[in-house]
């Protein structure tokens, strides 16, 4: 689309303009993510990862969307995001904190219906204790360290740990679960270890089910999906596998504006630090936005931003508010002040973006800062 097309689009769709920046998130994408996960998993049923305020997203807005889409089991990291959430979700929804409880919060999560991912004895222990005290049982999750060496009870602890449960009249054991490391790589052997020592763990607790796959292990083929997969970059339409094309559809689309234009001789020092040096004549745009929003000084000499398709380097190192970028392919004059260039979009990948800062998808959505002006779609 025309950047000029786009620019008046988003324009139209904020209240006030005059925003140093633009993140367009499409809750109908995350839907049909959603749709297209479930349908990869069927029979079993998808879940949502909406922990990390849903990568960056806004979790009460795509969580009240994923319910309405039939999603009804959601996964956060905290029990202060889970208690964000409930608010906004039916009581047919359930809610798990993948970290389980801190000591303290056994009691409100039991009054809000809040179930924990049970990672340690310590923690089964206190829960056990909290349904005693309630004089009912309650529900949980045991997780598993299937070879991650993270969180889940290890392997000496799995003989225990059944004899406790065939004892054990406090808790609802929901399904058991582990976490797979390197699922992104389908060609990794780590993921058929961790398959076939979590079918080892199935055989030791027969008498649950069982939650496996993530975003790549949805790929994997069904024999990691269990009874319930739980995806996550996925929904928000990152790239599940490494190296393979994405099949999910794009959720977010960053455009930051330009504060001023200029034109420098050669020999000119751009930026913090004079590691940028012009060879010739060059046309430069400085834009609003830094590593405070979530552009990594890593992007330094190395990103870049497009306009109408046409690739804007940018120069010098990114400082905390703002970037330069080298924007002499373009006609003079194109850009001005609040001219918006696209960072994320359609010529702009989060991975490839992700991918010139040396890191990953991940942190790249949950880094985006709050200044840029929101706008869901």
């Amino acid at each position: 689309m025309d950047n000029a097309i786009w620019n008046n689009r988003i324009r139209e769709r904020t209240s006030d303009e005059g925003a140093s920046g633009y993140l367009t998130i499409d809750l109908g994408a995350i839907r049909r993510n959603y749709e297209r996960l479930s349908a990869a998993v069927s029979p079993a049923k998808a879940a949502a990862v909406v922990k990390a305020d849903s990568y960056g997203l806004g979790a009460t807005k795509i969580a009240a969307t994923l319910l309405a889409a039939g999603c009804r089991h959601f996964f956060v990291a905290h029990f202060c995001e889970a208690t964000e959430i409930r608010p906004h979700l039916s009581g047919e929804a359930r809610i798990f904190v993948l970290n389980g409880l801190q000591p303290g919060n056994e009691t409100p999560a039991a009054e809000a219906g809040i179930i924990p991912v049970l990672n340690s004895m310590e923690q089964l222990h206190l829960w056990s204790a909290t349904a005693r005290a309630f004089d009912r049982r309650l529900p949980a999750v045991l997780q598993f360290d299937t070879g991650m060496s993270r969180l889940g009870f290890p392997p000496e602890e799995r003989a225990v740990l059944a004899e406790e449960l065939r004892n054990n009249q406090d808790i609802e054991i929901l399904f058991i679960m582990s976490h797979l490391a390197s699922a992104d790589d389908a060609d990794s052997q780590q993921n058929g270890d961790q398959l076939s020592e979590m079918r080892r763990i199935a055989e030791e607790f027969p008498a649950f089910e069982v939650c496996f796959a993530n975003s790549g292990g949805v790929f994997l083929g069904s024999e990691y999906h269990g009874v319930l997969a739980r995806p996550g970059i996925a929904l928000y339409g990152g790239a599940p596998n490494n190296g393979e094309t994405n099949p999910m559809e794009p959720v977010v689309r960053l455009d930051v504006a330009v504060i001023q234009t200029r034109t420098v001789p050669a020999g000119a020092r751009v930026g913090y630090g004079a590691t940028y040096v012009t060879k010739t004549e060059t046309r430069l745009a400085t834009i609003a936005a830094g590593y405070a929003d979530g552009l990594p000084r890593s992007l330094s000499d190395r990103g870049a931003v497009y306009f109408n398709g046409v690739r804007l380097p940018i120069v010098g190192r990114v400082s905390m508010d703002s970037i330069t970028i080298d924007i002499s392919t373009l006609p003079a004059g194109t850009l001005s002040l609040g001219s918006l260039v696209e960072v994320i979009g359609p010529n702009q990948t989060l991975e490839m973006l992700a991918a010139d800062a040396g890191t990953i998808s991940y942190e790249m959505l949950t880094s985006l800062g709050h200044r840029y002006r929101r706008q869901y779609r």
